[in-house]
């Protein structure tokens, strides 16, 4: 194996894992508060039709046109997240059933597809694309150039998010607090925290950055929009906390891990390597059921440190 194709599938498992990174963050964080969100994939195809959209509506810079896009794809994703904040928080519905009907009706064949088809977007080549950045004039340097120093920026952004809520979780009070109500809502009552604010806030703060994650498939990676488009990268983001052990830095690698093997087929065949393109479609999702397999042993829900009450509603009157 060459040089220039370990480069090649290094390039291309940022590309790809970078919309994971996004939506695992969100789903770390959404997790830790002890809320199960398994409607990560809706909440980012609709991040990605709704980012879509505005970047084929406005005018302007392209750059600025962009950041309006990605702040909606955002807002949407952030949107779905309330709804299943309200149906598992305050109704306290099934959070599994909650996640579910959200993907279902957000999904490739729900609203993301009937806005898709009343906007008419569907098809259209897009107008504006994250394009990368030379930092600091190093991206012609050998290896470590294309790797490091020429992504677009939303690959830096992602890695300063990862700092950033890795510091927030293990270096803040609010973190500290926000593992309280995870481990035990109960007790983090008793100490004053307001168990259902961070609840809410660190769901809807999940959805948005699975909406920020959506709506990369549409502006960096492919910039057209198609019915299912993110293709259940929202499922593999929600293993890929598992496999993560719900820590940001190991969610990073494990991003681009999947990153790889979801782009491999494609960086083989472009470096003339022929080999069943089904069969490298199937590999990321292959390792999704070895995670989830694993992780729901007895020995693994102890050792990986699962928060002790995702999924559990709380109330307070029930004290």
């Amino acid at each position: 194996m060459n040089t220039d194709l370990i480069v090649a599938i290094v390039v291309s498992a940022i590309a790809y894992g970078t919309p994971l990174v996004l939506a695992g963050l969100g789903e770390l964080l959404t997790e830790r508060s002890g809320v199960l969100n398994l409607g990560v994939e809706g909440m980012m195809l609709m991040g990605a039709v709704t980012g879509f959209f505005v970047s084929q509506q406005l005018g302007g810079p392209g750059w600025a046109v962009l950041i309006v896009a990605m702040i909606v794809a955002a807002g949407a994703g952030g949107l779905m997240a309330l709804i299943h904040a309200f149906l598992s928080i305050t109704v306290r519905v099934n959070q599994i059933v909650s996640g579910l009907a959200l993907t279902i009706f957000a999904g490739a064949v729900g609203l993301s597809s009937y806005v898709g088809q009343v906007w008419g977007i569907g098809g259209q080549h897009g107008l504006h694309q994250l394009n990368r950045v030379d930092l600091l004039g190093l991206g012609e340097l050998p290896v470590v150039g294309p790797i490091l120093f020429d992504q677009d920026p939303f690959v830096y952004l992602s890695w300063g998010l990862v700092v950033l809520v890795a510091w927030y979780l293990y270096r803040t009070r609010f973190g500290l607090y926000l593992r309280a109500v995870g481990e035990s809502p109960r007790s983090a009552d008793a100490m004053g925290i307001n168990v259902t604010r961070y609840r809410y806030v660190h769901t809807v703060v999940g959805g948005a950055l699975a909406g920020l994650g959506g709506a990369y498939f549409t502006l960096a990676i492919a910039p057209i929009w198609t019915d299912g488009l993110t293709a259940g990268a929202g499922w593999i983001a929600i293993a890929l906390v598992i496999f993560a052990f719900w820590r940001p830095d190991v969610l990073l690698i494990g991003a681009y891990l999947f990153g790889a093997l979801s782009s491999l087929g494609f960086t083989l065949q472009a470096h003339g390597v022929q080999m069943p393109s089904e069969f490298f479609s199937s590999l990321p999702y292959l390792m999704t059921v070895v995670v989830l397999a694993g992780a729901s042993t007895t020995l693994a829900r102890r050792r990986i440190g699962t928060p002790a009450s995702l999924g559990v509603p709380y109330a307070r009157e029930e004290g």
